[in-house]
């Protein structure tokens, strides 16, 4: 039996694994702290509050119905509908496409991933891979909608445009994401039966704790598309604490700590002299070099702050949306959609095998992109 200093260490351990990404992103965070000093005003904006508070507002509300039963409920039902593992993955990638048009590529994975995660408890399901092919779909539907995720929300309204004219100038792109990602899903999906009764039964149905996250979840929804993120986030904190104090325990704070360490350190790294001079010595105007110059930016900074950075630089916000959205695939720090499901699958490996798949699919989907954009007069 381990002694209590051993066990201590495995625990420490365990816990800085758990937390690279945060750990990471903190370093950073101290580094330019020290390299290029800046006002405190500056840090409480790359803070970005009211996104945290969104999160934070989703996320119990997420695990609301998690606790209830529902999802585990919900997994045995789909694993039932599925013929085989990669008729599933079909099902919960075009599933996360679809959710990620209407309610933004995070919502989404909030959704989808404990789901996932439920649906591999009772079988040999490559719930990896799933969740991997889950963030590349909620990146390839968003890619569609003007207000799934942020970059499209703020060019769309940049644009002028109609949400239908929107989604008509990204839909060549989104053809192309979604054919590779299918065929993405063929070639690392098996085409083995599912077994859905090889798992632990459902735990008892909490019907008030359901209903009760999801009127929450909509409510979130709703505040949030208001710019009410503090309110969304008093509301469900009041609630919990109230009635079900548990759901509060088991949430994941150190996912809120990683997306702060983030926010602050990619905001920071973005004003960094260096990459500004980068920045601005690029020939943006210039379709092709604005193209692969948003793409590279993405993968360093993500591409939420790689559109704030160049929505003024890019020639049209249009060729800027199509370029940002594809930068979301790649690293996993293209976008803040890969780095969520990651975390929500918490497992070792995770992130070297999203590599493996999602850099394959940027290199062939950034010039077929771009092809097909030329093609068609984009």
């Amino acid at each position: 039996m381990a002694s209590p200093r051993v066990a201590t260490a495995q625990r420490l351990g365990r816990l800085l694994r758990r937390e690279r990404l945060a750990l990471g992103f903190g370093a950073l965070t101290l580094l330019l702290a020290v390299a290029d000093p800046r006002p405190w005003a500056r840090w409480r904006d790359w803070l970005e509050l009211p996104t945290l508070l969104g999160l934070l507002a989703l996320l119990a509300s997420i695990e609301g119905v998690r606790a209830s039963g529902a999802v585990q409920r919900a997994a045995q039902r789909l694993a039932r509908r599925a013929r085989s593992q990669r008729g599933l993955a079909v099902m919960l990638v075009l599933g996360s496409a679809l959710l990620a048009m209407a309610l933004t590529n995070d919502v989404s994975l909030f959704l989808l991933v404990p789901l996932t995660l439920e649906l591999g408890r009772g079988g040999d399901l490559p719930v990896r891979r799933l969740v991997i092919l889950e963030a590349l779909g909620v990146n390839a539907g968003s890619t569609l909608s003007p207000v799934g995720n942020p970059q499209n929300l703020l060019l769309w309204r940049e644009s002028g445009l109609s949400m239908l004219q929107f989604a008509e100038r990204m839909l060549p792109a989104f053809a192309v994401m979604l054919a590779l990602l299918l065929l993405t899903v063929r070639l690392v999906v098996p085409a083995r039966a599912v077994h859905p009764d090889g798992g632990a039964p459902p735990p008892p149905l909490r019907g008030a704790l359901a209903a009760v996250s999801a009127l929450l979840l909509l409510a979130v929804l709703a505040l949030l598309q208001a710019g009410l993120a503090a309110w969304a986030a008093l509301l469900v904190l009041a609630v919990f604490a109230l009635g079900w104090r548990e759901v509060l325990r088991r949430l994941d704070w150190g996912l809120l700590a990683t997306l702060a360490a983030m926010f602050v350190g990619l905001g920071h790294l973005a004003v960094w002299p260096p990459v500004q001079r980068w920045i601005g010595a690029w020939a943006w105007r210039e379709p092709l070099p604005g193209y692969l110059g948003a793409i590279v930016l993405s993968q360093g900074l993500s591409n939420v702050p790689a559109t704030v950075l160049l929505h003024g630089l890019v020639a049209s916000p249009m060729r800027l949306a199509v370029a940002v959205n594809v930068g979301g695939f790649g690293l996993a720090m293209g976008s803040l959609a890969n780095l969520i499901a990651l975390r929500l699958h918490g497992e070792r490996g995770a992130l070297a095998e999203f590599h493996r798949i999602s850099v394959p699919f940027l290199l062939a989907c950034a010039p077929a992109v771009w092809a097909v954009q030329r093609l068609l007069g984009g």
